[in-house]
C-alpha cells in the first residue's frame, strides 16, 4: 500500500467511525442485569483496545468463530451458542441492559463458547479482530433508519462491507436479516456491488431463514400480523 493509499484509507476509517449507525440509549439496569455484569464480565467480557485479540487464547481452543453485531437482549445469540458448541461466538452490543441480560442467560446455560463486547462494532472490528479470523458475521434487525435523510446512518454501506470482508475467512459468510423491505433492498444493492462477495441465494436475492438463526418472539408476532422478514447471506470469495 502506497503512502497516498494509506492516507485515503485513514480518512475512510475516520468517516466510518464518525457517522454512527446507532443511538446509545441508556436504559435502566435491573438488579439482575447489574449483578450479571459484575459477576460474569470477568469471564465472558472483552474490553475494546487497539490490539488484536488472539481468539485461540481467548477461547482456549481452535474453532470457527461467529461474530454478531447488535445482539439486543441476547436471547437468540445464547440459543445459537448453545446449539453450535463446535463454534465460538462473539457478541457486540452498545446497550448495557442487553449485555447484562445476555450474560445472565449465558451463565444459566453454562456456555463457555461466548464472549461479549460492550462497544461500537466498527471500532471493535477495526482494532480487535484479526483479518480472516471469522467464519460468519451476523447482523440481525439493525436499526433501519427509515427516514431517507438518515439512510447514511445505516450500518450496511460499501466502506463498512469491505472492512468486514477483510475479517472474514475466504468462504466465510455475512448474514443479514431485516423486517424493513426498503432496508432489505438497500442491503441487497450494496452487497451485489461489493467486491469479493457472492450471493448464496439461488434466486439472486434473498434466502429462507437458515436453521441456525432462531425465530424471535418479535419475528413470530410479525409473521402472525403478515409482516415480512428478509434474510441475505453473502459468501466471501476473494
Amino acid at each position: 500500500m502506497t503512502e497516498n493509499q494509506e492516507t485515503i484509507q485513514t480518512e475512510q476509517d475516520k468517516r466510518l467511525r464518525k457517522i454512527r449507525s446507532f443511538v446509545k440509549r441508556e436504559g435502566r439496569l435491573t438488579k439482575g442485569q447489574a449483578a450479571a455484569i459484575e459477576k460474569y464480565w470477568p469471564q465472558m467480557g472483552l474490553n475494546h483496545s487497539k490490539q488484536l485479540l488472539d481468539l485461540d487464547q481467548v477461547f482456549g481452543r481452535q474453532a470457527p468463530r461467529v461474530l454478531e453485531i447488535g445482539f439486543g437482549m441476547g436471547k437468540s445469540l445464547v440459543e445459537m451458542a448453545a446449539n453450535e458448541t463446535d463454534h465460538d461466538f462473539i457478541g457486540i452490543e452498545v446497550h448495557r441492559p442487553g449485555v447484562g441480560s445476555c450474560l445472565a442467560d449465558a451463565a444459566e446455560a453454562g456456555l463457555t463458547n461466548l464472549r461479549l463486547f460492550e462497544h461500537d462494532a466498527v471500532e471493535v472490528l477495526a482494532d480487535c479482530i484479526a483479518d480472516e479470523s471469522l467464519a460468519r458475521v451476523q447482523l440481525y434487525f439493525p436499526d433501519p433508519w427509515h427516514k431517507k435523510r438518515h439512510h447514511k446512518r445505516r450500518i450496511v454501506q460499501p466502506e463498512f462491507v469491505q472492512k468486514l470482508r477483510s475479517k472474514l475467512a475466504i468462504g466465510g459468510v455475512f448474514h443479514m436479516a431485516t423486517d424493513w423491505e426498503n432496508y432489505a433492498e438497500h442491503m441487497l444493492e450494496v452487497m451485489q456491488q461489493a467486491e469479493g462477495f457472492e450471493n448464496t441465494s439461488a434466486s439472486g436475492d434473498y434466502v429462507p431463514r437458515p436453521d441456525f438463526r432462531p425465530l424471535t418472539k418479535f419475528e413470530q408476532r410479525g409473521h402472525r400480523l403478515g409482516h415480512g422478514v428478509w434474510d441475505l447471506i453473502f459468501k466471501r470469495v476473494s
